[in-house]
Order: structure tokens, then C-alpha cells, then sequence
């Protein structure tokens, strides 16, 4: 699923996220005026969200922040964490440092 939204334009994003706001708007029963108000922003920025219009990052946040959809927005910037993998491959690229070969001993007194 993920490999068919890797395309998208950023039209197609905005009208996506707009529809998923405006879904959950409706089941809080809200209609745009009361969740502009809870947002504090205008019904024009809640309906241009809804639409996929173009809206502003600080509307997207209040708007998910007053439908209680925090989640969303973590989801967009999680933790960046060093991946155990990452670092047994830059390990791994790292060069090596030379190593002598080990000479035989040869015996005391011997030519």
C-alpha cells in the first residue's frame, strides 16, 4: 500500500488528508464553524483544509490538535533513532586497520 502513495503529487495528498479531516469531523459531529472554533482558526481554513485547497502547516496542527488526532502528527515526525542496522553498516565501510603478518619465530642460534 505504501509503494502506491510513494507517486502522489502533493495535490492528491492535501485532498486526502482534507477528506480524512473532514470524516473525522463529521463523526464528532462537528460541523466547520464549531471546529474552527476549537481550533481557533477561520471556517475558510477549516473548509480550504477539507477540500485540499492548500492550508497552512499551524491550521493542519490546530485543526488535528482539536479533533483530539495528535497521533497523526507524530506519525508524521517520529523519534529519529540510530537503526542497529545503519550502524553495523557503516561498520562495516569503515576501513579496517592494517594488520602485520605474524613472523615465524625461528629458533635461538639458528641461521
Amino acid at each position: 500500500m505504501y509503494a502506491e502513495h510513494r507517486n502522489w503529487t502533493v495535490d492528491q495528498w492535501e485532498a486526502v488528508l482534507g477528506e480524512q479531516v473532514r470524516r473525522v469531523r463529521i463523526a464528532r459531529n462537528l460541523d466547520q464553524s464549531q471546529l474552527a472554533a476549537l481550533a481557533d482558526v477561520s471556517v475558510g481554513s477549516v473548509s480550504n483544509l477539507e477540500r485540499g485547497n492548500g492550508s497552512s502547516l499551524r491550521t493542519l496542527i490546530a485543526v488535528l490538535r482539536a479533533l483530539g488526532r495528535e497521533e497523526w502528527l507524530e506519525s508524521l515526525a517520529p523519534a529519529v533513532g540510530v537503526s542497529p542496522l545503519d550502524m553495523l553498516r557503516a561498520r562495516q565501510r569503515m576501513p579496517r586497520p592494517r594488520q602485520r603478518a605474524s613472523r615465524r619465530q625461528r629458533p635461538h642460534g639458528a641461521p
